[in-house]
């Protein structure tokens, strides 16, 4: 017997209802347009157009045919943006070079960018972007200058993260305000420039189309969140909005002015839609961090609330440390705005209602969470308290690096850890599990343990402080019991019965 729908046919709106639906995505889509639809805030004939540019064109259409091709069909090209508008230089600048009669620079900056994107500018130049540069006096940075080599950091490390560019200032005057060699070319994100401003435009939109699709797409942002220790872009690909975005990128709507999330495109999100691109409730920002509730770059994660200063720079402030309130004094500036991790994950989920409903939110996000528990409480913390003891009793040095042990640890966290976490935070299952809790339970039992009672019994002889380390750190979580006691006979036949039921009987030998 057919089961007919109850009133009105199926796949047929009622008129009244049209009308609603109608006036309903009106008021939505004037509003996006209004409050999304991004201009420069320069001015044409004052910030860009000076007409010696012409000249610069009329050589670069000859001399470099690919640059000029670019520019040409960029927005730039089309609305007048010559070379000298973004750079020229003045003399006596560090990177001023003579060039046919004019000061020019050939890097350019975002303090540069800012005489027409003065938003996009303030927004990138107090975010973890602009800080990307801060790897040179870290721990990773240590690995490449001294475990590594110079050479790798520069074409490695330095291409992400950004250098801190030296120019010629010596020698033939036809050298002098060019680049060196060893910092040049660069396009890290928090590449450290001569006018003091940090970051590089260019690593999101390449020159010289400076195309806002091309920093829409996953790739743009995969030439530097890729690899064993930040695998985002791999992640993505596995996740089904990385399988979705693929299958149907004609639908994608890369070239739109504004770009919010359910209204210009609906297919799936990329990397930017849930970072920096709008959606009906959320603003565009160039600020990637602000949607960010969790830390999954350290050794145990932390959820994070934000703090934006005066001075136009903010901090991160762990959850469960006091957070400064707005007016308050901090870091040599003011407190203007305080978000919460609450706050920020808000902002984030404000750009999945676009396309989801409120169950596959809190459920994603509760799944994130437990996986992001389960790294810290079963394996993060009793690791890092047990090799902390190592190190206040003797066993291990203060030096990083120069024990085994401490390259294992390093390789569970930073590069096993973050793809678990970062695996659970966007939706790819085999970043989670096989190449993330797997791998870190796999080398905390089977090699960091192994290795914990070699150091000791190095020094002592036998490994009874390392047993106690166990005992202390790994054996009052329950997730442990299987390691130290062994599997019960009946957990043992359950698992039996399930294989033979599955294999037939007698296949668990």
């Amino acid at each position: 017997m057919s089961r007919n729908p109850i009133g009105p046919r199926a796949g047929w709106t009622p008129k009244s209802q049209r009308l609603s639906v109608w006036l309903v995505g009106t008021v939505i889509l004037l509003f996006a347009t209004h409050a999304h639809a991004v201009r420069p805030a320069g001015q044409p004939g004052v910030d860009w157009g000076d007409p010696k540019g012409k000249e610069c064109v009329e050589c670069h259409m000859t001399e470099n045919p690919g640059l000029y091709w670019e520019w040409n069909h960029s927005q730039h090209g089309q609305n007048g943006v010559t070379c000298l508008d973004c750079h020229q230089a003045e003399e006596g600048d560090i990177d001023a070079w003579r060039h046919e009669e004019e000061y020019v620079s050939i890097v350019v900056t975002p303090k540069d960018c800012s005489k027409c994107h003065e938003k996009e500018f303030e927004e990138m130049d107090g975010s973890h972007h602009a800080k990307g540069g801060q790897i040179l006096g870290s721990l990773d940075n240590l690995l490449g200058e001294v475990v590594g080599g110079p050479a790798a950091v520069n074409a490695g490390c330095k291409q992400c993260h950004g250098s801190e560019l030296e120019f010629i200032t010596e020698g033939r005057s036809k050298d002098k305000g060019r680049p060196k060699p060893g910092t040049w070319p660069n396009t890290g994100i928090g590449r450290i420039n001569p006018d003091g401003s940090l970051g590089s435009c260019t690593a999101c939109h390449g020159r010289h189309r400076f195309s806002k699709a091309q920093a829409r797409t996953p790739d743009t942002c995969g030439k530097c969140h890729v690899g064993p220790d930040h695998p985002q872009i791999e992640v993505y690909n596995e996740s089904k909005h990385g399988i979705i975005y693929r299958a149907k990128i004609d639908e994608m709507n890369l070239e739109s002015d504004k770009w919010v999330a359910g209204i210009d495109y609906s297919a799936a999100p990329t990397c930017a839609t849930c970072h920096m691109s709008a959606a009906p409730h959320e603003g565009s920002t160039h600020n990637v961090g602000e949607r960010i509730s969790w830390t999954l770059r350290p050794p145990i994660s932390t959820k994070i609330n934000l703090v934006k200063l005066e001075d136009g720079n903010e901090f991160d402030v762990p959850e469960g440390e006091p957070i400064p309130q707005v007016g308050d004094a901090a870091k040599g500036s003011t407190v203007v705005e305080v978000l919460t991790w609450e706050d920020r994950r808000a902002k984030m989920e404000d750009v999945c209602y676009a396309c989801h409903e409120k169950s596959v939110i809190d459920g994603h996000y509760a799944q994130f969470d437990n996986v992001v528990e389960l790294y810290n409480e079963k394996f993060a913390k009793p690791i890092a308290a047990a090799m902390d003891d190592l190190k206040q009793a003797g066993y291990i040095t203060s030096a990083p690096f120069d024990d085994k042990i401490e390259w294992t640890w390093w390789e569970i966290w930073h590069h096993e850890g973050r793809r678990a976490r970062h695996g659970a935070s966007m939706s790819g299952p085999d970043y989670t599990w096989w190449h993330g809790i797997y791998d870190v339970a796999k080398h905390a039992y089977f090699k960091w343990i192994p290795e914990l009672k070699e150091v000791v019994i190095k020094k002592d002889g036998n490994d009874e402080y390392a047993v106690a380390l166990l005992e202390k750190h790994f054996k009052p979580i329950e997730g442990h019991n299987w390691y130290f006691t062994g599997m019960g006979k009946d957990q043992i036949e359950k698992v039996r019965k399930a294989f033979e039921a599955r294999y037939g009987e007698g296949a668990l030998k």
